[in-house]
């Protein structure tokens, strides 16, 4: 896995050219006006790339998720705004109806899905709770002449407020359990439904190309075959879709990171300082090659990670080390790397403006690092002494 052999390489190498020759020149105005980048979504779903874990017969390109990462870190080398919509559309969108969702339910949504044409969105967190997301959980769904009704807000939602948005995937207590607690179930709720409703974006600190929303629920009633999954099921349902997730996100770190390197390196052979190239300096030096330890490392963990995924083995572990140290590594050098560009990069017109405000999420989105040492402690056998 460490070596890309030709299939994923020739991949990665396509993603990077359009990365560069079709984001790259326009992503910053898009970053600037806060507006979703509808073309660049339809030149991406026209690539494939928003199918390629799903099979063909379903719409999909027939890949495997570690080439859905290997696109996630290639796009986010140029923005996060752009990976960061691929990511959610099918880690969170599309992969659990894959997984999850009756062949009615695939039937309707995975090929428009697998194509671009539809994006699908995740509704878990709620205003009241995110690491917590089970026990701060506040909305509810209750069988009614065959109908769901649901009511109840979600909060930090992904691509649920686009105009091609199909449907949100809401989490929801649907009764209690024998043991007492809540049962959690994930009803689909198409775009449009009568009483869901969609706030208007968020003004957000970076990924701000991205479709990010406030969702509520005033009775909102959808077919009882909206269920996804097993009833009672939902939330077990998540988790193992957040581990695969943590997996691509830290795909998408480590394209951050890469990103600050390669804009980096570009700089300091052009800007001068008392009579040389700065990167002539030692001090300059020593932190481009600590980013590049610091992307090469997170890359091997998040590589390891997706081959034991790939290989049907647990992987728990694996994607949160990769997570927690992609994001570490994606903050740590947009950080340098602002600092390399001095004043330059403290202006949103050049991309390490962009990625430094973009990091920060990384550490706290799809998990916090402080979540992923608990699970890593967890794995370890620590949680039971």
């Amino acid at each position: 896995m460490h070596r890309l052999n030709d299939d994923y390489e020739a991949l990665r190498k396509t993603v990077e050219e359009f990365a560069r020759d079709v984001v790259a020149p326009v992503i910053g105005d898009y970053y600037e006006r806060c507006e979703f980048p509808y073309g660049i979504v339809r030149r991406m779903g026209a690539m494939g790339l928003f199918g390629l874990p799903i099979p063909e017969e379903q719409g999909g390109m027939g890949g495997d998720y570690f080439a859905l990462c290997l696109v996630l870190e290639e796009l986010a080398r140029v923005d996060s705004s752009v990976a960061i919509t691929v990511e959610a559309a099918v880690s969170l969108g599309a992969m659990p109806l894959f997984r999850f969702g009756t062949a009615e339910q695939r039937e309707r949504w995975l090929p428009k899905l697998a194509a671009g044409e539809l994006l699908g969105a995740f509704g878990l967190t709620e205003p009241g709770g995110g690491s917590d997301a089970a026990g701060g959980m506040r909305t509810t769904a209750r069988l009614e002449d065959g109908q769901w009704v649901i009511n109840g807000t979600k909060a930090f939602i992904t691509n649920a407020g686009t105009d091609i948005t199909g449907f949100v995937g809401v989490a929801a207590i649907t009764g209690t359990r024998e043991d007492g607690k809540p049962e959690i179930s994930t009803i689909l709720v198409p775009a449009g439904t009568p009483g869901f409703t969609v706030s208007k974006k968020y003004s957000k600190v970076g990924w701000s190309a991205s479709d990010t929303r406030e969702l509520s629920f005033d009775d909102c009633r959808v077919p009882e075959e909206n269920l996804l999954g097993t009833r009672g099921r939902g939330y077990a349902q998540f988790l193992q879709t957040l581990d695969e997730g943590r997996v691509a996100i830290a795909a998408l770190s480590v394209g951050l990171a890469q990103g600050c390197v390669d804009e980096s390196l570009r700089y300091v052979r052009e800007r001068e300082a008392f009579g040389h190239p700065i990167g002539h300096y030692q001090a300059i030096q020593f932190k481009i090659a600590d980013m590049e330890i610091r992307t090469h490392t997170a890359r091997l963990a998040y590589y390891h990670a997706a081959e034991k995924m790939l290989a049907g083995e647990p992987f728990k572990r694996e994607a949160a080390i990769a997570k927690l140290v992609a994001s570490n590594a994606a903050m740590d050098n947009a950080r340098e790397a602002t600092q390399i560009f001095g004043g330059y990069g403290f202006m949103n017109e050049y991309p390490v403006g962009r990625f430094y405000r973009d990091a920060k999420i990384l550490e706290i989105g799809e998990g916090t690092s402080e979540v992923q040492r608990m699970l890593i402690a967890r794995e370890l056998g620590l949680s039971s002494l």
